[in-house]
């Protein structure tokens, strides 16, 4: 008989359905816990604030919470527990381990991204060590798209229509404005990987219709090419519209928002998160979007006339794709709470050192599968998009990508035009 209780966490940046995956699994908990004649789970605990608020004793009783509210999260939008981005050093780990011990904690669950199951990974390798019974199961979550071993991760599918809704709605104005704003740039997040500014694809009709160009990290960023396709785009449309990821670099690998109006590098000492990243966006004190637009209001000519007589704007969300819940689909609402379901499934029939993964089988109809990798095998390392998936000619995707992205995002609207 294994046997103990059951702690459920949340790390990293939120989705606006990481709380569908938490409720899959204290629901999963409550439903399944007891059913087992070999694995039993008594008590259903809840990090408050990750890791980091585990081991400071912020501990969250889901027995004393009323099911209906439980039952609430599958449409609650940030991280209903709280999270945090702690990096667990050595440390850490006896601290861990006495915490567990006390709530007798044997079922761990974690819902985040790489470095969420990097820690849980580490976590349970150094409770075997100490020879402590623990499983732990990964839930995956990632609104860029970017961990292995799954064909998306829950999540995604709302940032993406919310990306790709933004983009659509922003392109009708800047096309009816164009005789003031000439151009107009949006910037996603997504340090590594370019799914996201690819779903704005998703929202392209017609040539003329917003987006012209996606710049991803998968391609080197490059100047001159740039302004040239944004010209050729301009000269065509009478306006041109720009989705770039947070983390594009050029072919020496420096990130795109250190770069000037002429995308020559500005020196400057480069921020860097607990896990050694570099900070980008907001919190870097500038961004892609900003440096982009520079390059446009210098060098775009209008009319054929000299440079710098274009104006425009850009458009930076940061986190609101992250907790969109007005933008999320139902189809990533049930993949999330299926997600985490299915990690106590897998929990109470032994497994562990696992993610729970999603495999797609059918695209037309739409159909997934939900099995598992190694933790090893998703943490840290992110996973970008196939180049197969990028038309790095045209500043583009290919149709290949947008057939990947248009199950997972929904149908968009239509909007008339006059002329």
């Amino acid at each position: 008989m294994f046997q103990g209780n059951a702690i459920v966490g949340q790390s990293g940046g939120p989705t606006s359905v990481i709380n569908s995956s938490l409720c899959g699994v204290v629901q999963g908990c409550f439903e399944l816990g007891q059913k087992d004649p070999n694995s039993k789970i008594d008590k259903v605990f809840g990090m408050q604030y990750g890791i980091e608020g585990f081991m400071q004793d912020k501990v969250l009783d889901f027995g004393s919470i009323d099911p209906a509210t439980i039952e609430g999260l599958k449409t609650t939008p940030g991280s209903a527990l709280g999270s945090c981005r702690h990096k667990v050093q050595d440390a850490d780990f006896p601290v861990i381990l006495e915490q567990l011990k006390k709530y007798n904690i044997r079922y761990y669950f974690l819902a985040g991204g790489n470095d969420t199951m990097d820690t849980i990974h580490r976590v349970e390798k150094y409770c075997k060590e100490q020879g402590y019974d623990l499983r732990g199961v990964g839930v995956p979550k990632t609104v860029d798209n970017d961990l292995f071993a799954t064909d998306h991760t829950p999540g995604f599918g709302s940032a993406a229509r919310y990306v790709a809704l933004s983009v659509k709605q922003a392109g009708v104005l800047a096309r009816d404005m164009k005789k003031v704003d000439q151009y107009v740039i949006f910037q996603t997040i997504g340090r590594d990987a370019g799914w996201l500014p690819a779903a704005a694809a998703c929202a392209k009709v017609d040539p003329e219709d917003a987006p012209h160009i996606i710049l991803v990290p998968e391609i080197p960023f490059e100047f001159d090419k740039f302004i040239a396709k944004a010209q050729e785009t301009y000269d065509k449309y009478g306006f041109v519209s720009v989705v770039c990821g947070e983390g594009i670099r050029d072919a020496n690998k420096v990130v795109v928002s250190s770069l000037d109006a002429d995308g020559v590098e500005i020196k400057k000492e480069a921020t860097l998160d607990k896990f050694g990243n570099q900070e980008l966006g907001a919190m870097a004190g500038t961004s892609v979007a900003i440096a982009l637009h520079r390059m446009l209001g210098k060098h775009l000519k209008r009319d054929g006339k000299t440079e710098g007589g274009c104006r425009g704007e850009f458009q930076v969300t940061e986190s609101l794709p992250m907790c969109g819940a007005d933008r999320t689909t139902a189809l990533d609402i049930q993949e999330a709470w299926n997600c985490g379901r299915r990690a106590v499934e897998l929990a109470l029939e032994g497994q562990s050192g696992v993610m729970v993964t999603m495999n797609r089988v059918s695209n037309d109809p739409y159909k997934v599968e939900y099995e598992t990798a190694p933790l090893q095998a998703v943490a840290v390392e992110a996973k970008p998009m196939p180049l197969e998936y990028v038309d790095a000619e045209n500043l583009f995707v290919t149709k290949e990508c947008v057939d990947y992205l248009k199950p997972l995002i929904g149908e968009l609207p239509q909007y008339v035009k006059l002329f």
